[in-house]
């Protein structure tokens, strides 16, 4: 009874530790849902992070757990997994989401997870505790989903201007201002679809490495799902606000009509990739759409310099957070 007991503590804490993250997740990604809408000028800040979390929350109810099911059976071979690595992998995605939060550097939470679950599986057991499969998949969508990004808000954008080239400046801000409102959410509701599910993963693998769930349950508890939604919206409610200026003003110059067609093609892209279980990051969506917006003015409209330096933060992302975590691990292993 009383390893049970201590078993109970340590998952009960461990839970607490995957939702910390789920709720970091929301606040560092934030900008990722309102930036545009509130560069734009379209709503205030306090109005856009309240509209993105309860988006966030909302999507519990639309999207299946494909995602979920990805990170928790897909990424890392599930007989290694236990709660020093489980506690390794979110300490490093954590301490990697606070260092670029502090810098107002958009990078990924999603790759940050990921780069957390690959180190720590590697400090214990080496590279035959990955999964090619699912990690090749999420690696080629490190590089696509801005790729798509960038193809959607472009031609998006090019559309509008054919499609209003003879309506008055003053009318199309007036339309699109009202439309940003609902890309805008449509947006949130893929950040929430597609994010939330990755910590429901990282959940359900505790559980089933402690014997709290079954190897062969087609779905997580309830309970996890349900919390996990709960926490990265009350994340998104507090916001990011440091990357919120990086991501909606320091990349390039947005009005409602670029904010409605990044947030859109944004959003058309997380959506495809929840529905075939991608765990993409909605970071590199989001910056790819509003990159292919303003290309679609001019080149020089993009602040080239600042997209640079976001790219970098995407490439060190996965193996600083792996680092970390392998560091983490090696500590778990005396904590617990």
């Amino acid at each position: 009874m009383q390893t049970i007991t201590l078993s109970l503590w340590v998952v009960g804490l461990l839970v607490l530790l995957a939702l910390a993250f789920d709720f970091m997740n929301g606040f560092h990604d934030a900008a990722n849902s309102i930036a545009t809408v509130v560069s734009t000028g379209v709503l205030k800040p306090h109005q856009a992070v309240a509209m993105a979390a309860a988006f966030n929350f909302i999507a519990v109810f639309i999207f299946h757990l494909k995602v979920a099911a990805t990170i928790g059976k897909g990424t890392v071979d599930p007989a290694i997994i236990d709660h020093t690595v489980i506690f390794g992998a979110l300490v490093g995605a954590i301490a990697w989401n606070v260092i670029t939060w502090f810098y107002g550097i958009p990078s990924s939470s999603s790759h940050a997870l990921i780069g957390g679950l690959v180190g720590a599986a590697m400090a214990k057991s080496g590279t035959a505790a990955l999964m090619g499969d699912g990690l090749i998949k999420t690696v080629v969508f490190i590089f696509l989903s801005p790729l798509f990004g960038f193809l959607l808000g472009s031609l998006m954008m090019l559309a509008v201007s054919w499609m209003f080239f003879r309506v008055s400046p003053a009318r199309v801000d007036r339309l699109f201002r009202r439309l940003q409102l609902i890309s805008a959410g449509l947006y949130s509701l893929g950040h929430g679809g597609n994010d939330a599910q990755k910590t429901i993963g990282i959940i359900w693998m505790l559980l089933i490495s402690s014997g709290y769930a079954s190897q062969a349950d087609a779905m997580p508890p309830f309970w996890v799902v349900l919390l996990c939604y709960l926490a990265i919206g009350c994340g998104t409610l507090f916001g990011g606000w440091r990357i919120v200026k990086t991501m909606g003003q320091k990349i390039t110059k947005l009005r409602p009509v670029g904010g409605f067609c990044a947030e859109t093609g944004g959003a058309v892209t997380l959506f495809l990739a929840s529905f075939f279980g991608i765990p993409v990051s909605t970071t590199h969506t989001i910056t790819g759409a509003i990159v292919g917006v303003g290309a679609t003015r001019k080149l020089s409209a993009v602040r080239w310099g600042v997209a640079g330096r976001i790219v970098w933060a995407w490439v060190l992302t996965i193996p600083a957070a792996a680092l970390m975590s392998a560091g983490a691990w090696w500590l778990g292993t005396f904590l617990f």
